[in-house]
């Protein structure tokens, strides 16, 4: 397994409206920050009542199992990039539209509980996948969404979305 750092990403290796998502990464080990969020997201999201699950802080907006639905289901995809091109493959990847995710993704139906513990096996199986890479393999890219992103940066922006997320969910969600 990798015990390597992953330091953040230059500039040049993922489009510059990800960098809402790479700049909120503190440290240069990406590893290190992915399996720390596992505990902190878990404990923020089992103490939320389920009677809470379906609130939304304004019509039209996510609710919070929708919220962590997405993040499930981006983080699913960006680690399925990762692989794609830590592999080597260099089939352009197409972009994804997150809202008909949401709203085909029956999140409202599943307890906070089994999102909880959704998001906590998915993480632990892509830091997995993640600490299996070599050097060379964090280095390729490929391009996903008409935009160049290197694996580095996909694991940046798994990580950077968490928080980016975590932070609307503390701030509009849960400070209500």
């Amino acid at each position: 397994m990798n015990t390597q750092r992953i330091k953040s990403p230059e500039p040049s290796e993922f489009a510059s409206y990800y960098s809402i998502y790479t700049d909120l990464v503190e440290g240069d080990d990406v590893l290190a920050a992915l399996n720390a969020q596992i505990p902190v997201t878990r404990e923020l999201l089992v103490g939320i009542p389920e009677e809470n699950g379906s609130f939304r802080y304004e019509d039209g907006k996510w609710s919070i199992k929708e919220l962590v639905g997405h993040l499930i289901d981006t983080e699913r995809i960006m680690a399925y990039r990762a692989l794609r091109f830590a592999r080597g493959d260099k089939t352009d990847i197409e972009g994804f539209d997150q809202d008909p995710y949401v709203e085909n993704g029956n999140f409202n139906a599943c307890s906070i509980t089994d999102l909880a513990a959704h998001f906590e096996l998915l993480r632990r199986a892509n830091l997995h996948m993640f600490q299996g890479l070599s050097e060379k393999a964090w280095s390729r890219s490929g391009i996903a969404s008409g935009n160049p992103v290197s694996v580095r940066a996909l694991a940046y922006i798994i990580a950077g979305h968490e928080i980016h997320h975590l932070n609307i969910l503390k701030e509009r969600y849960l400070a209500q």
